[in-house]
């Protein structure tokens, strides 16, 4: 099943579809993010046009495609290589990747709302099933997670913001709430149960998160900037205070509907929880928006140029989705235009984020700089599992 040669008169060789399998790694997820990202910034423009829709069709498509690839690659590699495959999950650095392949859902959930429910290809009951497909998935995915990397000590010297990933699923859950409420009628009892669990989990998500913040920023108060592919990391600090923000508007935009609907707390909630939400997320969008420029600032003078740690600045996307959408709300809930040619601008730089970096991306793959293992680590994992197989049928015989 391992395609390496077991030809024992010459020197084993290793195929380059093994060494790719083997080399694999959950770091592939942000690439799908950070195409998911595009089409999540473009649908959010003020003006909007079915050419601008297609565009983002074809990149919902191409952020399927790139999901299908690595979820079936990573499920190759752990029948193949399972030692490989267990060594991923407990790196201390790549470890941290693994809950963005929930993430990467997300996206995928929030497109199919955008570009299959307006056109009747999926049903409003088929969304509300994938809402808690995800808080399911968001959950058995970071506790084990988290208990993993809780279980051994950290280096503050070596802290990044980019270990928030472990909880950022959850965190997510808010943006994916609101997201399926668009789908579903106020007066849908179900909408509650969607409107409550997004505050819920946003809320963990959100302070979790800023718990990491912390020590980040004490982090870089005894060692100076992040430096190296670290420096990526900068601006994954954008993901929680933006993402919050935008949740905390578009939910408290639906529970003047919801709630007022339901005749639930006070008959003026709905209006109370839009007001605190406004106030609330200017000041998390505010946060967002100086941690960017704190990122971007020195991010030049300390990154380093090297093409095989390329898949670290896919952070440079995805992380800043929601500070940036949530400018285009904020201009619409405080009449301010200006906010509309800001968003305009930041999703030009992240469309043309992303097209240097899959450029570099594949340039890097096809250079084999990523996702590929060197022959002598690929047969000494295909060896290991040979031998085991071998004493398994050893002590069947005896």
């Amino acid at each position: 099943m391992i395609p390496v040669s077991t030809n024992t008169s010459e020197k084993q060789q290793v195929s380059s579809l093994a060494r790719r399998i083997h080399g694999w790694s959950w770091q592939a997820f942000p690439i799908g993010m950070g195409t998911g990202a595009v089409y999540v910034t473009l649908s959010g423009l003020k003006e909007h046009s079915s050419t601008l829709t297609t565009v983002e069709t074809i990149f919902y498509f191409l952020n399927i495609s790139l999901f299908l690839l690595n979820t079936t690659t990573l499920m190759i590699q752990a029948i193949l290589f399972p030692k490989q495959a267990w060594r991923l999950i407990k790196d201390p650095v790549k470890g941290i990747f693994v809950p963005l392949v929930v993430l990467s859902f997300a996206t995928i959930i929030i497109g199919t709302i955008n570009y299959a429910v307006p056109p009747g290809l999926v049903s409003h009951g088929f969304i509300y099933a994938l809402f808690w497909i995800y808080v399911a998935f968001a959950c058995l995915t970071c506790m084990p997670m988290l208990m993993i990397w809780f279980n051994q000590p950290h280096d503050l010297a070596t802290f990044t913001p980019a270990y928030a990933f472990l909880i950022f699923p959850m965190m997510l859950v808010g943006v994916v709430a609101f997201n399926v409420l668009k789908t579903m009628d106020p007066a849908d009892n179900r909408a509650i149960g969607v409107l409550v669990l997004g505050y819920f989990f946003q809320g963990i998500g959100f302070f979790m998160t800023f718990f990491y913040l912390c020590i980040y920023v004490i982090r870089i108060m005894s060692t100076g900037f992040l430096e190296g592919h670290q420096a990526n990391g900068a601006f994954v600090a954008c993901g929680p205070p933006g993402f919050t923000a935008l949740a905390l508007l578009q939910l408290g935009d639906h529970s003047r509907k919801i709630l007022t609907a339901h005749n639930l707390v006070t008959p003026a909630a709905g209006d109370i929880w839009y007001a605190s939400s406004v106030l609330s997320a200017l000041m998390l969008y505010g946060l967002a928006v100086f941690l960017f420029v704190f990122g971007v600032l020195p991010y030049w003078f300390k990154v380093h140029k090297h093409l095989k740690e390329i898949l670290g600045c896919w952070a440079l996307t995805f992380p800043n989705v929601g500070w940036i959408s949530c400018t285009r709300i904020l201009g619409d809930v405080l009449h301010i235009p200006g906010l509309y040619d800001v968003h305009l601008l930041m999703t030009i730089l992240m469309c043309l984020t992303w097209a240097v970096l899959f450029v570099l991306t594949v340039a890097a793959f096809w250079k084999g700089l990523i996702f590929y293992s060197h022959d002598e680590d690929v047969l000494k994992d295909a060896r290991r599992d040979e031998d085991k197989l071998s004493c398994s049928t050893t002590s069947t015989a005896v």
